[in-house]
């Protein structure tokens, strides 16, 4: 069975530009439902620099780090200049909510 880490990881890779997941579907697209906490913990210690981090927000749009820290406005910088709409503090999820093709996802990850 692969490492939950590493799976969470590269579908994190896989959001493209402009588009938002949340923490639980990205646990459950990484084949980890129901540990939306764990795809927390591991954006707490991966090495961000390749890592499109800040397209990852809380199920209700809203970023998931703490609210007027240096980490959350630069979240939302990055989003604004990805073209993410915001609907007050929360991306518009309607709009901008990843919803990948699994086929083509499973493929990606060499699935």
């Amino acid at each position: 069975m692969p490492d939950p880490r590493l799976a969470i990881l590269a579908v994190i890779r896989l959001i493209p530009p402009g588009k938002v997941a949340s923490y639980g579907q990205l646990a459950d697209l990484a084949g980890q439902p129901g540990r939306a906490r764990l795809v927390g913990r591991v954006l707490a210690t991966a090495d961000s620099r390749d890592l499109p981090w800040h397209r990852v927000v809380s199920a209700s749009g809203a970023p998931g780090l703490p609210a007027n820290s240096e980490a959350a406005r630069e979240q939302c910088r990055r989003l604004r200049e990805e073209g993410v709409a915001w609907r007050g503090k929360r991306v518009d999820m309607k709009k901008h909510q990843w919803r990948p093709d699994l086929a083509a996802m499973l493929m990606l990850m060499g699935g």
